[in-house]
């Protein structure tokens, strides 16, 4: 009798495939509340390096990181009323704190524009405050009505930048400098997922921005998700919170701020990107396990042999890690490491070590290569070399062969059923925004033909419309 798939094969069900992944590559559970998550020790260790990577590269960019308040007055967010209406759905509201209700109902951070905005104004006197460039890594609540494991769920970890600006220009430079060099530059070399970046409708665009822009991948199953955002605030939360400065001739002027946020949204991108009928594949510079040394059998020495490759390995630079567990069977190990994605394996066995060999398995390929033991280091620097190219040249091919251009609204609307459809803003417009999103298609962002960043919405501007997340 033919043994039942580990996991729903995608083809047959992606969604159901998507939770199965979840839960038995042991990433996350769903809490205690709707809507919210546990993230186990594997899936936080994943989040981890994405906070080590993206913080490196955040802070590349000049910005310091701080933290703010998870309660927030209702009274400021209704200081900027865009953003309060955008946000009033997702709001979770504390009454009643210490057995008495609250003289001021305050909020649950769902972002902390307002908050910011209200120390800005406190922290910035003169053109020499100017930049004022801040992050912080917290967690947001925006109440979930249809939650999916992270990918929208009433709670989630993030970070926020916020920042200050004494003109327009330098505010749209340091917005589109995140977005290219942090962000963009962490999702293409180091989750290999070969983003999209451009420019959101007036209809996608954060409530309160004058300009979003965002960076958006294409699934294993031809749908997009919005990865990472950078918005342009222009003087709207300025004007709100009086966050002003004196420019160098003794005049009072506005700031320009900015915001921008990645979240653990990237998790589920990671997953849906990257993975198999076998699970998740991950990236090794991702990976906080690299490689798994997969004892086979602990005779003649064998476990004393894995151990010294692990060492060996980690001196090296590798995150290797020794699985001895002998007692639950060799296939049943193997497929759960499969499961979790982890780059490259090394099994170890006495008959191959006898032979003075290991085996080596690629998570990315098939098939198995025998590896002399003095050969091990740079055979798995090769392998971890060959898998993050490998993943970031699949999910290019994939997004590449399922994205057409079109000249219609109706060749738009069939082409997003299987994947991207780029055409001509100036053929889809507004109104032809509508009618796609009748047909739950949206507009993921505007581009120049070549794929940059437009500088203004002209008749060459290409809309990228798609189903998605």
């Amino acid at each position: 009798m033919a043994k039942a798939p580990i996991l729903t094969p995608q083809a047959e069900d992606f969604p159901r495939w998507y939770q199965d992944v979840l839960a038995k590559a042991e990433l996350a559970d769903n809490g205690p509340v709707r809507g919210t998550m546990v993230i186990r020790p594997y899936g936080y260790g994943l989040w981890e390096r994405m906070q080590s990577e993206m913080d490196a590269r955040i802070k590349a960019c000049g910005a310091e990181n701080v933290y703010m308040p998870l309660f927030i007055p209702e009274s400021y967010l209704r200081r900027e009323a865009e953003h309060v209406e955008g946000f009033s759905p997702e709001l979770a509201v504390v009454t009643h704190a210490g057995g008495k209700k609250l003289d001021e109902p305050v909020v649950v951070r769902p972002t902390s524009e307002t908050v910011f905005g209200e120390f800005m104004a406190k922290w910035i006197q003169s053109y020499r405050d100017l930049p004022l460039l801040l992050n912080q890594w917290a967690n947001v609540v925006r109440w979930e009505l249809r939650p999916r494991m992270f990918l929208r769920t009433t709670e989630f970890l993030w970070q926020e930048g916020h920042t200050a600006h004494a003109t327009r220009d330098d505010g749209a430079a340091y917005a589109t400098r995140i977005l290219l060099e942090a962000y963009q530059d962490f999702m293409v070399n180091v989750l290999a997922m070969p983003v999209l970046v451009g420019v959101k409708t007036r209809r996608e665009r954060f409530a309160g921005a004058i300009n979003t822009m965002a960076c958006e991948a294409m699934m294993g199953d031809g749908k997009a998700l919005q990865m990472g955002t950078s918005h342009e605030l222009g003087q709207n939360f300025a004007k709100a919170f009086d966050i002003d400065f004196l420019d160098a001739g003794g005049q009072r002027q506005l700031c320009w701020t900015t915001s921008w946020g990645t979240s653990t949204r990237m998790l589920g991108g990671l997953i849906m990107c990257h993975g198999d009928d076998a699970g998740m594949r991950v990236p090794p510079r991702l990976a906080h396990v690299q490689v798994v040394v997969l004892l086979v059998r602990d005779e003649d020495g064998s476990g004393e042999a894995a151990q010294a490759l692990v060492d060996r390995l980690v001196a090296a630079g590798v995150r290797a890690r020794l699985d001895a567990h002998t007692s639950a069977s060799f296939g049943r190990r193997a497929t759960d490491w499969e499961l979790k994605g982890v780059p490259v394996r090394i099994e170890v066995g006495p008959r191959d070590l006898k032979e003075g060999k290991v085996t080596l398995v690629r998570r990315d390929e098939d098939g198995k290569v025998a590896v002399g033991l003095d050969a091990v280091p740079a055979a798995v620097a090769a392998a971890l070399l060959g898998v993050q190219d490998g993943l970031l040249a699949a999910a290019t091919a994939r997004r590449d062969n399922r994205t057409v251009s079109v000249g219609t609204i109706d060749e738009a609307a069939e082409a997003a059923q299987s994947g991207f459809a780029r055409i001509r803003w100036s053929v889809l417009g507004e109104q032809g925004e509508e009618v796609l999103a009748a047909k739950a298609i949206t507009v993921r962002c505007l581009q120049n033909p070549d794929g940059t960043i437009p500088a203004e919405i002209d008749d060459e501007v290409v809309a990228v419309v798609a189903r998605a997340y």
